[in-house]
């Protein structure tokens, strides 16, 4: 078999961009790893808890993984890490298996790490990348916006210093009011005051300290590193005041070192239980992580290969399986801080994981008073931002049916957990698409005077003749609209004895399955019954390619026209206007 360079880039896209990478290259990335190093460390630590596992595993996540991305992938922008969302489903998820806190409950997210990583590596080899398709654009904005209520729902006991748990909203929210008297007023200011300066660096400190007469990059970095400023200052009075003994619960043990070699647990009744929600996690991965990838790939007028992306991805959340950590995907919030710091290939991403490497050999026995709240409000200020309630007022002006998916998303997601809202919106998903294309747009249509154009008669004046009727059908033919068509065809000859030729307009057929064919072919028994010649017109050639195969030409009783123009011209004379109305496509 022949060497292939191509084929080899094709899968290792870092052979690409690190045969042009030079000094310049080299000074952009090592700026972007910084501040997204700065980000990304108490990011982790705050995920982690999030997903329900030891501190350390969030930053055991933000090592390897991103070695695998900058090797695999194809975005030059996108930061590959713990993320809330994923950190929420893995909680979900393990939860149901193992006691958090336990070595198996730890064991199960690794597992489920590697179990994500097989599924998104098969689905790129065999270029699977369209089932994420199945997850409309609305019903994911609904789920995220379930999970960032959800998961800032969840942080309020952190917040609050109370014990409450649940999966959903109304447990959570049960949870909060039944222990609000046990809440720990040190802890409540200490969790409230970080959230407020969270929110404030979040929108006010650049401009503060572009005033104050910093550079505008400096006061992005500075900006960046709010989160690092509460870690910090929450961290040295917990240590001055000793606030553990005041009842204030803090991170603790972080252990130091680079991360373990860990292998997921190879056990079938583990992976049953499992391989549903990778699946899941997988898909919302990909799909958030692809749209960020897209995003920022389109402002620089590059582009990302989502097959390859899901390899990406893959190798990313198997190198987190092998190394301590959970799933990850690409994150938006800091994925968009490493391209507006000026990353230029995903070699920033390798840099940010040395940063975090650093951090997990030095920083972590500073982290032993940091206070779980603060951990806590990073958490929170991060997934509010998540929270659009605008798709609902956006779909219920344009398409009710994607109001109805949005909505039943988020009501599911908060009222029955993360699980069932998603699989509820793919099912919704995929429910009003098979709806909407059991009942095609189908218009009867005529000619437009002094022109060769056809148009839908109750929409427009057009020429018409009275043996002579042309339905056009805006929508692929298969099993789940050809009854449709044929009752629409049948109930339109019923009663209408001038009628000899009915012509099927096709302009927008791009696919007759074999259903739809036999549908078509009854058609033309039923019209010859009645003494109809059925002619079909503007048929696509790859379509007409399968039809030639089968026996709808051979028993076809009229003819197959290049356009209906022609078919108009050859049948009848256009002597009748239809009636008209507002003018429309």
């Amino acid at each position: 078999m022949s060497f292939n360079p191509r084929s080899l880039r094709r899968y290792f896209p870092i052979l690409d961009w690190g045969s042009k990478y030079n000094k310049d290259t080299f000074t952009n990335d090592g700026v972007a790893a910084l501040i997204v190093t700065i980000m990304l460390i108490p990011q982790s630590l705050a995920y982690a808890l999030l997903a329900g596992l030891p501190a350390q595993m969030g930053l055991y996540a933000s090592i390897l993984p991103l070695v695998a991305y900058a090797i695999f992938g194809t975005s030059r922008a996108l930061a590959v890490g713990p993320v809330a969302v994923v950190s929420l489903m893995t909680a979900s998820v393990v939860g149901n298996m193992a006691l958090q806190g336990t070595a198996e409950y730890a064991a199960a997210a690794i597992t489920l790490a590697f179990l994500s990583g097989l599924i998104l590596l098969a689905m790129g080899l065999f270029r699977l990348g369209f089932f994420a398709n199945f997850l409309s654009h609305p019903v994911i904005a609904g789920f995220i916006t379930a999970s960032g209520i959800l998961i800032a729902a969840s942080q309020l006991k952190h917040i609050l210093g109370i014990s409450a748990g649940g999966h959903t909203l109304p447990e959570r929210i049960g949870g909060i009011i039944e222990n609000i008297g046990d809440v720990n007023v040190i802890t409540l200011v200490i969790g409230a005051s970080a959230t407020a300066f969270l929110f404030w660096v979040r929108k006010g400190l650049k401009p503060f300290l572009i005033a104050k007469g910093l550079t505008p990059r400096m006061a992005d970095i500075l900006a960046k590193a709010g989160p690092v400023a509460a870690v910090v200052v929450t961290t040295l009075i917990s240590a001055v005041f000793q606030l553990q003994n005041h009842g204030v619960k803090i991170v603790g043990d972080v252990p130091r070192g680079l991360p373990p070699l860990t292998l997921p647990a190879f056990s079938g009744e583990v992976w049953g239980q499992l391989f549903g929600a990778a699946v899941l996690i997988s898909i919302i991965g990909f799909v958030e992580s692809v749209s960020v990838a897209q995003t920022l790939a389109a402002k620089k007028r590059q582009r990302i290969v989502p097959d390859q992306e899901l390899i990406g991805l893959g190798a990313s959340n198997v190198a987190a399986a092998i190394s301590g950590g959970y799933p990850v995907t690409g994150g938006f919030a800091r994925s968009v801080v490493n391209f507006d710091a000026g990353a230029e290939t995903p070699a920033a991403g390798a840099f940010t994981a040395i940063g975090i490497a650093f951090a997990a050999l030095f920083l972590t026995p500073l982290l032993y008073f940091l206070p779980v709240a603060t951990l806590a409000a990073t958490i929170i200020v991060a997934v509010l931002s998540l929270v659009d309630f605008s798709i609902l007022k956006t779909t219920w002006g344009y398409s009710k049916g994607d109001f109805a998916a949005v909505l039943a998303t988020i009501l599911l997601t908060l009222g029955f957990g993360v699980e069932t809202g998603v699989s509820a919106g793919v099912m919704l998903s995929i429910g009003l698409h098979l709806y909407k294309t059991s009942r095609p747009h189908v218009a009867e249509v005529g000619l437009v005077p002094g022109t060769e154009h056809f148009r839908n008669i109750k929409r427009h004046e057009v020429l018409t003749t009275p043996e002579l009727v042309t339905i056009r059908v805006d929508e692929s033919l298969y099993f789940a609209n050809a009854r449709f068509l044929e009752d629409y065809i049948l109930d339109r000859i019923a009663d209408d004895c001038d009628i000899k030729h009915v012509v099927l307009m096709c302009p927008a057929v791009n696919e007759i399955d074999s259903s739809a064919l036999e549908s078509l072919e009854e058609i033309n028994k039923r019209l010859d019954d009645g003494g109809i010649k059925l002619h079909l017109s503007e048929v696509k050639g790859p379509v007409m390619d399968r039809l030639q195969k089968s026996h709808l030409l051979h028993d076809l009783t009229g003819q197959v026209f290049l356009s209906q123009y022609a078919a108009m011209k050859a049948l009848g004379d256009v002597t009748k206007p239809a009636p008209s109305g507002p003018v429309a496509a």
